[in-house]
């Protein structure tokens, strides 16, 4: 990995919060404009703050929805309450402030044409601080200047739905004209931003916002959904992104992980290294932090790509194996079959076997998670710092993006537009082709299908809550008890001999007594669990931001 711009990322943050002793006219604790803004490199520095809005892993992030868990979540479950204060929304305005900062001293500069690209990088993320805001609470005051204690917009109203996504969707078109096309491994500046990434997040938005209207039968679903159509074609036919291939069979995996970081499928992600800003979140995961529910273990297909509860391959839950065999390969590639030598935090050098409980991991829903855990031996045993990077966008979301749009404009897609997008992603992990043929054959719905795909390749990467939320089935899904692996009537109940000891707690009363009728564990029942569809789809404003502005409404309900 090249550290240079991680090296300058650091050094601009420093810059912009340390104090120029030699100045007496100035305050002590800021930067002047009176001597900043001179160089292309001043822009570059102010440039490079702004990468640290991006979001980095959060093991949290879809334990929000249904398809993982840690512990009962108050997104997850419907318990969430109105707060005072919430980064969520502060922190957004904050860059937003710099990026509008940046733009006015371009405004105003002489050396325009020699700043282009970091202008062009602070429309970027103006407008994905304005989709943080806006995928969460909807319309959001729009502030596209720098503002004083005396600006009328430190008091303005929310924006509709429609202008907030039109200033994203216009910055971002605007932010791609100066950009390059793609990274380049061999430049100092790699991970920074690309047309790739501006199109891959334009095509995110309007994906978003596209299914949001059709399924609120909205006027302007399908101006949203050739938006996204339109933006992910530019990626795919720009020819500067395909899938990771290079560790074979082991491909998907290894995308996570450091072979990954600079694959050609990273279009959009939050670089790390561990002598400059390492990772910690290979740890959350290697302890049981992040842990799959039954849910998602069940989306996998079997390997003759037909649902588990339609193929004869599937192998039912009555072993310990049983669930896993004769499935998608992504399926043990995310999560571990149980028993299975695996390197990872506390045993670096020689994998150990892996089981669902103490001490090696949380028992909960007796899943357990193999997609992010490092091979690093270093970091494993001592550093527990990792330098692989989050990616927040890929090529494989593009395709998927591509697929699903196409589809919920017409209703329809052809096996063309297929074979060139999910096909491809299934091609990868050795997954029979899906074609109409087969879903007319077999009984099955294609939108179910298109949202299987998403939800297994995109797993516990952070995007199944919105995906719930524009597809307007929160309400159905995430009321639904979170359920783990069946214990009653299997070999869960027997001893497991681990590091020479019984710690299988599954046999025990408490595991036993806490299980549906058919045997699986609950982990969260469905009496904890709900969702108020006039409410929750959004979040509730700040309510000191509504305090101090009463132009601001609170979002319905809250």
């Amino acid at each position: 990995m090249n550290n240079y711009f991680l090296i300058t990322i650091v050094v601009s943050v420093l810059l912009f919060t340390g104090c120029q002793k030699d100045l007496d006219l100035i305050p002590k604790d800021t930067i002047s404009d009176a001597t900043f803004w001179k160089s292309a490199t001043d822009y570059k520095l102010a440039a490079n703050n702004l990468y640290y809005s991006l979001e980095d892993f959060k093991y949290s992030m879809d334990t929000e929805s249904d398809i993982a868990f840690d512990v009962p979540n108050s997104f997850s479950n419907g318990s969430y309450q109105t707060s005072e204060t919430d980064s969520k929304w502060s922190d957004p305005y904050v860059y937003i402030r710099r990026c509008n900062n940046i733009i006015e001293k371009a405004e105003e500069s002489i050396i325009a044409n020699d700043i282009e690209q970091f202008v062009a990088e602070a429309k970027f993320f103006r407008a994905y601080n304005y989709w943080k805001l806006f995928r969460l609470y909807g319309g959001v005051p729009l502030i596209k200047q720098v503002l004083n204690l005396n600006s009328e917009e430190l008091y303005a109203p929310r924006a509709t739905r429609k202008e907030t996504v039109e200033l994203i969707i216009s910055d971002l078109t605007a932010a791609a004209a100066s950009l390059p096309e793609q990274k380049n491994s061999s430049n100092e500046d790699v991970g920074r931003i690309t047309k790739g990434a501006v199109n891959a997040l334009k095509a995110r938005v309007a994906l978003f916002e596209g299914t949001w209207e059709k399924f609120r039968n909205g006027e302007d679903a399908n101006t949203y959904l050739n938006i996204a159509i339109e933006a992910a074609t530019t990626v795919m036919n720009g020819n500067q992104y395909s899938l990771f291939t290079d560790k074979g069979e082991q491909s998907y995996r290894y995308m996570f992980i450091e072979p990954g970081d600079d694959a050609s499928e990273a279009i959009l992600g939050r670089r790390h290294h561990r002598d400059i800003e390492g990772s910690t979140y290979n740890r959350w995961v290697s302890e049981g932090g992040y842990l799959i529910t039954k849910k998602l273990a069940d989306m996998y297909l079997s390997k003759d790509g037909l649902p588990i509860t339609q193929s004869a391959l599937f192998q039912g839950y009555n072993t310990c194996v049983s669930e896993f065999q004769d499935r998608d390969p992504r399926m043990s590639m995310t999560m571990i079959i149980p028993g299975t030598p695996v390197a990872q935090t506390w045993y670096p050098t020689e994998p150990v076997e892996s089981w669902p409980f103490y001490p090696q991991r949380n028992a909960n829903t007796g899943y357990t998670t193999y997609k992010y855990l490092s091979e690093d031996e270093y970091a494993n045993s001592v550093n527990h710092n990792w330098s692989y990077d989050h990616h927040i966008i890929r090529y494989a979301e593009v395709l998927l993006i591509y697929a699903e749009a196409i589809f919920e404009k017409n209703g329809e897609i052809s096996d063309a537009d297929l074979d060139k997008s999910i096909n491809l992603i299934r091609q990868r992990v050795n997954m029979p082709a899906i074609t109409n043929a087969f879903v007319i054959a077999n009984g099955l719905d294609m939108r179910t299908e298109i949202r299987r795909e998403r939800t297994v390749e995109l797993a516990l990467e952070g995007l199944r809550y919105d995906d719930l939320r524009r597809w307007k089935t929160a309400e159905i899904e995430l009321p639904q008890a979170i359920r783990g692996i069946k214990i009653v009537g299997t070999p869960w109940v027997d001893p497991i001999i681990v590091e020479g000891a019984n710690r299988n707690p599954y046999g025990e009363d408490n595991w036993q007594n806490n299980t549906d009728a058919n045997g699986f564990i609950i982990v969260e029942s469905e009496s904890g669990r709900t969702f108020d569809p006039q409410k929750n789809y959004l979040r509730p404003i700040p309510t000191k931001q509504i305090l101090i502005n009463d132009k601001l409404k609170q979002n319905p309900e809250w």
